[in-house]
């Protein structure tokens, strides 16, 4: 009998898998495990190219968008101004999720995120319900990019709305192109991108606060909406699981973990300075945006034309400021679908070697830099989900897939051994009980439909491998 060893090179963190033979009884795999081997036997690995300056402008260009430009606009309408507690608890739980995900992806390097970890550290059904789950939430999120890109760029050229979706659909279309060339080319214009959208955050930071200073605004009075304390608390636990998915792109450093160098050191490191660099920057600008013209028009503005900070920033004393805020919002939603297409696709492509989706999406291309297959089918699945045209409501599903998907995270994250441990198990019981906490905040409706999804996911699954039962 042989058995699979992936072993990593010491100093560039390369990884390689060779068969050794067991001595000793026969050693039993089930189908999903015989499919893994098959293929990483067979099939050549994505390469590292990846340091910790790259990974952490991969997650900023993951988290920097949509949950700065759009969320805290529909937050702000369910909590008013005590957004910012929400916020606070968000980045709190981030923070949890994001150590988890960090010591997982140092001891399990490949690509997947909590879809392999689920399947090394749980069991097939569990891994297989991360990887549904995280396909069908960031396909939500990466819908809700493409929107808020469109909204974004429509109402800086004072263009009909009718354009909104033809123009999401466009951005999908060229971004999907990007990313079948190859992680290198991806990380410089993610580069790019992130650039031009942290100097327009701070712009309007530094702006709105030049402003605003010695004026008198109310817009933060009162903190709390008007009712009862259950309903205040229910109010600010359902503003905290909308801004967690905000957070969330830290995740993309750990899903794109087979193509990191010397992964146990890097991935840490960039997933800590991206949750701390975020926190700060979600925290003051989510002040300022409030301060500047309250909670309501916020909310309005991120329900209509999803563009709730360029509102504010007309409300500043600084002609060009929501000029500046445009072009960063365009840019940022830009860099979110860039690497949720990156992210999403390397999860359908660990699917494919484990024989949970047709290997032919496990394909890659000659030069071992993208998984052109899978990229493919993920921006076509994208773009079907624009036509939907509501960010509201593509928002509030995937606030309760992700929360899911990071329990498993964090339930994977209590199997790793004392020896690989990076971080105290009870960061890891933190991070799993917030998440199912947040999780029973979001509407019951999207409860409903994600239960229903996810056992759609597993009669896929059990039908799969009755279609290949020797693979």
């Amino acid at each position: 009998m042989w058995v699979l060893l992936q072993a990593c090179q010491p100093g560039d963190g390369r990884t390689f898998t060779v068969l050794l033979p067991k001595p000793g009884p026969p050693l039993l795999l089930d189908q999903s495990e015989r499919g893994y081997v098959s293929a990483m036997t067979q099939q050549k690995q994505l390469q590292r190219e990846l340091g910790v300056f790259g990974a952490t402008m991969m997650g900023l260009g993951s988290i920097v968008g949509a949950g700065v430009f759009v969320s805290i606009g529909i937050a702000a309408g369910i909590a008013g101004p005590a957004v910012l507690i929400a916020i606070a608890i968000a980045a709190g739980v981030a923070t949890c999720n994001g150590l988890n995900s960090a010591q997982l992806a140092a001891n399990h390097p490949v690509s997947g995120g909590t879809y392999e970890y689920g399947y090394h550290y749980l069991n097939p059904r569990l891994g297989f319900t991360a990887g549904w789950m995280f396909l069908l939430a960031k396909s939500a999120s990466a819908a809700t990019a493409a929107l808020g890109f469109s909204g974004y760029l429509l109402d800086a050229l004072d263009m009909s709305t009718d354009l909104l979706i033809p123009l999401a659909l466009a951005a999908v279309v060229i971004l999907t192109g990007v990313v079948i060339g190859g992680i290198r080319r991806s990380n410089l214009v993610n580069t790019a991108i992130v650039s031009v959208t942290v100097f327009a955050l701070a712009f309007f930071v530094i702006s709105g606060l030049g402003s605003n200073v010695g004026t008198d605004r109310d817009n933060l009075d009162p903190f709390f909406i008007d009712g009862n304390f259950g309903e205040v608390m229910q109010s600010v636990l359902h503003a905290s699981a909308l801004m967690f998915v905000a957070y969330t792109g830290y995740g993309r450093i750990a899903t794109l973990g087979e193509e990191v160098r010397e992964p146990r050191v890097t991935i840490p490191r960039a997933i800590i300075t991206t949750l701390v660099f975020t926190m700060i920057l979600y925290i003051t600008v989510g002040f300022v945006s409030i301060w500047a013209v309250g909670p309501t028009i916020l909310s309005l503005a991120a329900e209509g034309d999803a563009a709730p900070l360029e509102i504010a920033a007309r409300s500043f004393d600084v002609g060009i400021a929501p000029i500046i805020v445009a072009i960063g919002a365009i840019t940022a939603m830009l860099g979110v679908l860039l690497n949720l297409i990156l992210g999403l696709s390397r999860v359908l492509l660990a699917m494919g070697r484990r024989s949970d989706m047709p290997g032919v999406v496990a394909r890659l291309n000659e030069a071992g830099t993208t998984p052109y297959v899978a990229v493919l089918v993920m921006g076509s699945f994208i773009g079907c989900l624009v036509l939907v045209g509501n960010v509201r409501a593509t928002w509030s599903f995937s606030a309760f897939a992700v929360l899911i998907y990071y329990a498993l995270t964090n339930l994977s994250a209590l199997q790793i051994p004392d020896e690989g441990r990076l971080f105290p198990r009870w960061v890891a019981w933190l991070g799993l009980g917030a998440c199912l906490f947040l999780a029973f905040w979001v509407e019951v409706e999207f409860w409903l439909v994600g239960l229903a999804l996810i056992g759609v996911g597993l009669i896929w699954q059990e039908g799969m491998r009755r279609l290949m039962p020797n693979t």
